[in-house]
């Protein structure tokens, strides 16, 4: 590739300060007076979530690396320290941001509001005698507190799980001198405590923490004993699971055991009450082997997630996003059967602004039509109560061929999909694990039909996962089609998942690890020639995330040349775009909003014979290398002019768009005296209505 020779760590961002840089676009919208104040303090929540699984994930394997003194894993080649010491100084604001947000804006709005969060020192007699009987008989029963000795030492604490450090004087009942004792708060308990309507404000909802009813009734379980405090403390753990794909025999039996001892990994990260006196404080780094460096102290609970079942009250909808009715394509409104419309249409679904029922029905109808032989579909995160699995059983029970492709090491659904995948075997399915070190991410359902003596297939395409309850939240494509190099190209690529071998002679798909990563370099090169011809090019790009060194380079060299190119990448993006003589014709923005833009589509101009394609890969090394991924060609008319004008949103907003600068920083734009354009807003008003 003909790029400068500048330093590694001037061609590329870093993979974690780019994901931190994320997370303080979603606090910005937080900290949005134009959001709705729930909204806003949910999105405070995804911020604290999104920081926990930072720490889990990415923040531990950093620490690894740190302790040989290894550079980070991307191509930036910077020491890994280096790296770790800018996270935390960015990561210590964040936290500080976060809990100002909440104390001196949020709480004091949502008691004007009619949502009150109550302190201790504010219960009135009546809400202290009530909480004082929710202690004695909800809570009490159901905790252990603990005093150490010798023989028993300080206890295993659950990866971020609510616990509280007590400062002791005096002897116990056999005499011995007892310094500290300590609470662990059961996951079985709400850590929000709504107060009955006759003890609240009238047109209120008075709300306590379980921290505070703990916090004023631990000398009740502490008897003989002088309580000189109560503080709270949370320990993050690694949650990365390691599973030898050389000496594993059993992938499930090795998951399970891997799931059960993360949940005691190493500690990387200590949350604790700023009250909270020093020497319990080196007490609590001690024991987790943990430094200076890891202890994060908070003004406030140390679980903002906790605080997301507020956001669901809905008696103030003035506090809350503006209700919708998803819309469906005018095509699905005037045809019930979808076999029957596919006979004669290709469908385009975006989700949330259209229905994912219609994928649902899809399934339903496969299971019970009489004509379907086999439905075949990958699962990477269904929910639990996902009625897709409810019709995949029936149709196994109906004597139909049922081949479900689950991935089992979806990264925090291991569990969950453990469970399907047993419930699915039960019921005659023939379930395929994804491959050790192969995640199985891409999405798609193949129905196969017997129509007059022939065999029809019929196929489901997504960005998305088959997930009901996330299609309402995140902006995802879904395309029905019935077209037959479609449907052979989608039964190679269930051929090679299951049997493990290659998908050969595709006609139209692309597929990871296989041909999507040439396809990729390949069409970026054919925009290059074109624009050195005098033809026209252009590439736009919409995906979660682009870190991909070879793919960055190959923009790099197509910016050179002239090709302009518009990426929106949501979230981690290691290219820099702007750079004089590297990336002038390169611009990145990222989309924030009240949906998460997850859909990702590739544009390329041609040279006038426009390329659309929607997939289910980010332009990732793990997903262009280390995954099996599904990549779809939209070719009608009609459905790629859809998504030309959906890009074209996009690429046109100035509400809700970030523009990542060169410096690897993100400016918001502001529509200033021009016309606000927002595209979630615009794709609502086009596509869906309101209750």
């Amino acid at each position: 590739m003909d790029v400068p020779s500048l330093p590694p760590a001037d061609l590329y961002i870093n993979r974690e300060l780019s994901m931190l840089e994320f997370n303080k676009r979603v606090l910005a919208l937080a900290q949005d007076p134009n959001v709705p104040l729930l909204e806003r303090l949910r999105f405070l929540c995804i911020t604290c979530t999104n920081l926990d699984e930072f720490f889990e994930i990415r923040v531990a394997a950093l620490k690894q690396r740190m302790e040989i003194g290894a550079l980070t894993q991307g191509p930036e080649n910077l020491p890994a320290q280096q790296v770790f010491d800018v996270l935390r100084t960015r990561m210590l604001a964040i936290v500080e941001q976060q809990y100002r947000l909440l104390n001196d804006v949020m709480f004091p709005q949502l008691a004007v509001a009619g949502v009150r969060f109550l302190r201790s020192e504010d219960w009135s007699s009546e809400q202290t005698e009530w909480l004082s009987d929710y202690f004695r008989d909800q809570v009490v029963p159901v905790l252990t507190p603990l005093t150490f000795d010798p023989s028993r030492p300080f206890p295993r604490i659950l990866n971020k799980s609510l616990n509280f450090i007590v400062p002791l004087r005096g002897r116990d009942a056999y005499g011995r001198r007892r310094h500290r004792g300590m609470v662990q708060a059961p996951r079985s308990l709400p850590r929000i405590i709504q107060l009955p309507e006759h003890l609240s404000k009238p047109g209120c909802h008075d709300i306590v923490f379980l921290s505070s009813v703990i916090r004023v009734h631990v000398d009740q379980l502490f008897p003989g004993l002088k309580v000189d405090g109560c503080y709270q403390f949370r320990v993050t753990r690694n949650s990365n699971l390691y599973v030898d794909e050389e000496e594993v025999n059993d992938l499930v039996h090795a998951l399970e055991g891997e799931l059960e001892a993360s949940r005691y990994g190493a500690a990387v990260r200590l949350e604790v009450g700023r009250d909270c006196p020093e020497d319990l404080q080196e007490f609590l780094l001690d024991h987790f082997g943990l430094d200076e460096q890891d202890r994060y102290l908070v003004e406030g609970p140390v679980n903002l997630n906790r605080l997301a079942t507020v956001c669901a009250i809905d008696d103030y909808p003035e506090l809350l996003y503006p209700p919708f009715t998803q819309g469906l394509p005018d095509k699905l409104l005037s045809e019930q059967n979808i076999f029957t419309l596919l006979e004669k249409k290709n469908v385009l679904l975006f989700h949330p602004y259209h229905s994912f029922s219609p994928v649902i029905d899809f399934v339903k109808l496969a299971a019970s039509d009489e004509n379907v032989l086999a439905i075949k579909i990958t699962l990477y995160r269904t929910g639990a109560d996902s009625p897709i699995i409810d019709f995949l059983v029936n149709a196994a029970h109906a004597g139909k061929e049922v081949t479900v492709v689950i991935e089992l090491m979806a990264r925090f659904d291991e569990a969950a999909n453990i469970s399907l995948a047993n419930r699915l075997q039960e019921a005659g399915a023939h379930v395929v694990y994804g491959l050790v070190g192969y995640k199985t991410h891409a999405k798609m359902t193949l129905v196969v039909r017997r129509e007059q003596g022939t065999l029809v297939r019929y196929v489901h395409l997504g960005t998305g996962n088959y997930h009901h309850n996330t299609s309402r939240i995140y902006t995802d494509y879904g395309y029905f089609s019935s077209d037959k190099d479609l449907g052979e190209d989608v039964h190679k690529i269930f051929m090679q998942l299951t049997s493990l071998t290659e998908a050969r002679d595709l006609k139209l798909m692309l597929t990871s690890p296989f041909n999507l990563f040439d396809a990729i370099m390949d069409k970026i090169q054919r925009e290059v020639e074109h624009v050195r011809a005098g033809r026209k090019a252009r590439i736009i790009v919409k995906v979660n995330s682009l870190s991909d060194p070879n793919v960055v380079d190959a923009l790099y060299e197509a910016s050179q040349a002239g090709v302009r190119i518009d990426l929106i990448v949501r979230g981690i993006c290691s290219l820099r775009p702007g750079v004089p003589g590297l990336s002038d014709n390169i611009s990145v923005r990222s989309i924030l909003g009240r949906f998460l833009e997850h859909s990702r589509v590739y544009y390329f101009l041609n040279d006038g014979d426009e390329e659309f394609y929607c997939a289910s890969a980010d332009w990732m090394q793990r997903n262009l290398q280390k995954r099996n991924e599904s990549c779809f060609p939209v070719m009608q008319k009609s459905l790629k002019k859809q998504l030309k004008r959906d890009l074209e949103l996009y690429l046109a907003d100035n509400c809700q768009a970030w523009i990542l600068h060169g410096d690897g920083s993100y400016e918001r734009l502001s529509p200033g005296t021009a016309e606000p354009i927002s595209a979630q807003t615009r794709f609502l008003e086009l596509m869906a209505s309101p209750n």
